[in-house]
C-alpha cells in the first residue's frame, strides 16, 4: 500500500480502468454498478415472488412501503402516463441509494482484499465515479427529449424551444434558443455533478479519516458515518425526484 499521505489518498481515488483519455472505461465503477444492480433486481424479484394475499413478511412490507413512496411521487409531479416513468423512478431511487450506500464500507477493505489476488486499484462507490453519474442523467437527458416530442409533438417541441419564453417575436428567437439550450444542457449536467460532488466529497473525508490512527479513527468516523446515512437515501431521492419533474415539464404544455 502507499506509504506517505498523498500517496495514499492517490491510490484510494485512482480507478481499475483501461483504455486512454475519453475512452478510459471504470472496470471497477461497472463491476459495482452491476452488482448493486443485480441486488436490487434479486431483491425486488425475491419479495415478487414471495409475494401474498395474507399476513405480508417483512421483506414484502419493506418493498410494499418503496413501492408506494415513489409511486406516490410519480402521482404527485408527473401527470401523463405512467407506464415508464414509475418504473424509472423506483430503478433511479434504489439503485443510487444502493450505490451511495457503498460508501460506508471500509475505504481499506476491497483495496486490500483486490491486492491480495493482483488488482493494484479498486473504488467501490459508482456515484463517486463522474462517468457514472453522468451516463444516468445522459440517460435521463433523452428522456428528456423524447417525452418533450412525445408530449407536445415534433413541431410543438421545436416551436416552444424557439418561442419561450419571449414569444414568436422574430428579433428574440435567438434569445429564446440560447436560454433554451442553456437550461436542456443544464439538466443532466446539474444531477451528474450534484450526485457526484456529495458522494465524492463523503468518499474523500472518510479517506482522511482512515489516515488517524486505528485508536483515533472511531469518533470522526462513526460520526461522519451517521451524518452520511441521512446523506445516502436524500440524494437518491434528490437524483429520483428531479427526474420526474424534469420529465413532466417536458411532456406538459406551458
Amino acid at each position: 500500500m502507499a506509504a506517505s499521505p498523498t500517496e495514499y489518498v492517490t491510490h484510494h481515488l485512482e480507478h481499475l480502468s483501461v483504455g486512454e483519455g475519453f475512452w478510459t472505461v471504470h472496470i471497477d465503477t461497472l463491476f459495482w454498478s452491476w452488482v448493486t444492480g443485480l441486488i436490487f433486481l434479486g431483491v425486488f424479484y425475491g419479495a415478487a415472488r414471495a409475494v401474498t394475499a395474507g399476513v405480508p413478511g417483512k421483506m414484502q412490507n419493506f418493498v410494499e412501503a418503496i413501492l408506494e413512496f415513489v409511486d406516490n411521487s410519480v402521482s404527485e409531479a408527473f401527470h401523463g402516463p405512467k407506464g415508464l416513468i414509475a418504473p424509472l423512478a423506483l430503478t433511479i431511487f434504489v439503485w443510487v441509494f444502493l450505490w451511495n450506500l457503498m460508501d460506508l464500507i471500509p475505504v481499506d477493505l476491497f483495496p486490500v482484499l483486490a491486492a491480495m489476488v493482483g488488482i493494484e486499484y479498486m473504488r467501490v462507490v459508482p456515484s463517486a465515479d463522474m462517468s457514472a453519474t453522468f451516463s444516468l442523467s445522459l440517460s435521463v437527458f433523452v428522456l428528456i427529449i423524447y417525452y418533450g416530442i412525445k408530449g407536445k409533438g415534433a413541431a410543438g417541441f421545436g416551436k416552444e424551444f424557439l418561442f419561450h419564453p419571449f414569444g414568436k417575436n422574430p428579433l428574440l428567437v435567438p434569445f429564446n434558443l440560447i436560454l433554451n439550450t442553456v437550461e436542456m444542457i443544464a439538466k443532466p449536467v446539474s444531477l451528474a455533478l450534484r450526485l457526484f460532488g456529495n458522494l465524492y466529497a463523503a468518499e474523500l473525508i472518510f479517506i482522511l479519516i482512515a489516515m488517524l490512527p486505528f485508536w483515533a479513527q472511531w469518533l470522526p468516523g462513526s460520526a461522519w458515518a451517521i451524518f452520511h446515512i441521512l446523506v445516502i437515501p436524500l440524494q437518491a431521492f434528490i437524483f429520483m425526484t428531479l427526474t420526474i419533474v424534469y420529465l413532466a415539464l417536458a411532456y406538459e404544455q406551458h
